[in-house]
């Protein structure tokens, strides 16, 4: 049982990207993983790059001693500001829902997780049905299925199962919005249209700057639009035509349009998920653009293995120039299993692992990650039943009426739920994709709690998205230097400019705007730190420069959980109250004193976490 966990929560289960080098093709990864030879030298080469094992040290101890006070703690604080004899009970208790654990309620007051929760069973049913249609489609269609064998095949049999995949992806993809978004599918279609014939119809220098124009504004056209009722736009063309105000009573193309607004299908509000359609717009028309600047080629050329390729050659190589077609890239833009929420895979690499399926793909360890979105989804269920934060939060808090203490943990859990909420759909989307056949990118790499760098959150949280930015947009503006004056001004205006689209992107609202640049302020000092006190100048004290670490590291903790309660929780306002009644009475910096030794001993761990991945050879650099 102990190995079998071991395996569920290992790195290589959740992503074999953390544990493969992005140039190192997966088969040969296996490959070397069965000679003995070479895991001694590779085994040797990693310990001599990290330090030795504090996990058995007597400072080691005293912070296992921290833990075992700390964190029960928390949970308790928690649960005592959820109980039904603290004072602020009655103000939310018609907003929680009943409970499967005896005796308790639950809090699903938020409306994503409570979408997921409702929905978990068709989700379930469509995980299933999806692939066994897929399977039953290829068999009466092609009458085998192509490519998926250990032994490689052929450049024929690789076009075959393409056009096999895409085909299938294509036609459900179109029943699928339909079911999803009702008469506004065709809203949707029209939108990717357009996009299509500006990267294919414009000249190519124009093609960047209209792809971004145009992605752009239709974030602000969604938003400001609604959606694009068809009741409200009869309204403004009847208004145009006849000269007056008009509605269903007076005009019919109004009436029209309210009953076609009725047929709005599962999830009538299609403008909230094509956020994440955008960046796969955005993909297409820029990996189409780069294609075009290369000379046509294959991976052969290249004397690489097609069936074999690194995740870096996947994304990287383009694919053949009737690879971008019209098919292709309404299969990639509504592909079923990451059509809702992602996670985000490019137009090359989806086209690649459609010719050849990735080696990564497989049935143990897909089973695995399957079992650890399970225990995933129980531990949020759990953590729901005892600690009611998001309806504290929401429903006319009164801040006043808890300690210190409880504000601070309530704060620090509604972080970790948010990171729940979120972590389930990416996860469950991304097994769907799996069990397809496609390997996506996973979103989560660290826990919440498992983060002290504001540079490395960013690469572990939503890391798709991070991938993707720095392929379209940060790479593109040149990246960042530190090296003079100018550089270093260059590089913070790509970091605004970089977190300025992911906070639109988010959603159009000032307090987003105001997460995403205080991201960018709050890597300042870390960037300045690391210049300051670089790690060579400590060589001959590695403890005091990992003490200094920790001490620099705490305070952006509590800088990146102001950003976050800020952006994700109760705002710009809603913070400035828990400010206020945090640091109201003296005891207030007496826990806070208590929260900030407890995060030093975090730290030390997350550090220790960091060198035992790189005694295994791994470095995720976050």
């Amino acid at each position: 049982m102990g190995s079998l966990l071991g395996k569920i929560y290992d790195l290589d289960t959740l992503d074999t990207r953390f544990t493969v080098s992005s140039s190192t093709p997966y088969k040969s990864y296996l490959e070397t993983q069965n000679d003995v030879v070479a895991s001694r030298e590779r085994a040797a080469r990693w310990n001599s790059r990290s330090q030795k094992s504090r996990w058995h040290t007597a400072e080691f101890y005293l912070y296992y001693l921290v833990f075992v006070i700390a964190v029960p703690y928390m949970f308790w604080t928690a649960y005592d500001a959820s109980r039904i004899t603290h004072s602020n009970y009655n103000n939310y208790e018609r907003y929680l829902s009943p409970g499967w654990i005896p005796g308790r309620k639950m809090d699903v007051t938020d409306t994503q997780y409570r979408s997921l929760r409702n929905n978990l069973p068709y989700l379930a049913a469509l995980l299933v049905l999806h692939p066994v249609l897929r399977r039953l489609y290829n068999y009466l269609t092609y009458g085998a299925s192509l490519g998926d064998g250990g032994v490689r095949p052929t450049l024929e049999e690789a076009d075959k199962r393409l056009n096999q995949r895409a085909s299938f992806d294509f036609g459900f993809a179109i029943i699928y919005i339909i079911a999803l978004h009702g008469v506004s599918a065709f809203k949707v279609l029209a939108i990717l249209y357009a996009n299509y014939q500006l990267a294919t119809s414009l000249p190519r220098k124009y093609v960047p700057v209209a792809t971004w124009v145009f992605n752009i504004g239709i974030l602000f056209a969604n938003e400001l639009g609604r959606g694009y009722r068809l009741r409200e736009v009869a309204i403004f063309l009847s208004s145009i035509f006849s000269g007056g105000a008009a509605d269903e009573s007076t005009s019919s193309l109004v009436a029209w349009g309210k009953w076609l607004d009725g047929y709005g299908g599962l999830m009538s509000r299609w403008e909230v998920l094509f956020n994440i359609t955008v960046l796969r717009l955005i993909s297409f028309n820029l990996d189409y653009y780069w294609s075009l600047d290369r000379r046509p080629h294959s991976p052969l050329e290249k004397q690489l293995d097609p069936s074999a390729l690194s995740e870096r050659d996947r994304v990287g190589t383009p694919a053949k120039p009737k690879d971008y077609s019209f098919r292709n890239y309404i299969a990639y833009a509504l592909y079923a299993p990451l059509y809702i929420a992602g996670p985000i895979i490019t137009f090359n690499d989806y086209i690649s692992q459609l010719r050849y399926k990735a080696a990564s793909v497989e049935t143990p360890r897909t089973i695995r990650y399957g079992l650890r979105f399970v225990f995933t989804l129980l531990a949020m269920e759990i953590i729901l039943h005892y600690d009611y934060v998001q309806a504290i939060g929401k429903f006319s808090p009164k801040w006043d009426e808890y300690t210190a203490s409880q504000l601070c943990i309530l704060s620090f859990f509604n972080l970790h739920f948010i990171w729940l909420k979120l972590l389930l759909p990416w996860r469950l989307f991304r097994l769907w994709s799996l069990v397809d056949g496609i390997d996506p990118p996973e979103n989560m790499v660290r826990c919440v709690s498992n983060n002290w760098s504001t540079l490395a959150f960013w690469r572990s949280w939503h890391r798709s998205f991070y991938r993707w930015s720095l392929r379209y947009i940060y790479v593109p503006l040149g990246g960042s230097s530190f090296r003079n004056a100018r550089d270093a001004a260059r590089s913070v205006l790509t970091y605004v400019v970089v977190f300025t689209f992911v906070a639109l992107w988010h959603d159009i609202q000032m307090n987003l705007l105001v997460w995403g640049w205080l991201i960018v302020f709050f890597m300042l000092p870390e960037m300045a730190a690391g210049a300051l006190f670089p790690k060579r100048r400590w060589e001959g004290r590695p403890t005091t420069y990992r003490f200094l670490c920790a001490v620099g590291a705490v305070a952006n903790i509590l800088m990146m959980i102001t950003a976050n309660l800020v952006g994700f929780a109760f705002g710009v306002d809603g913070l400035k109250a828990i400010l206020a009644g945090i640091f109201e009475h003296f005891s207030g910096y007496l826990f806070l004193a208590g929260a900030c030794t407890a995060l030093f001993v975090g730290v030390q761990n997350m550090f220790e976490i960091r060198e035992s991945e790189k005694r295994r050879g791994i470095d995720l650099r976050c």
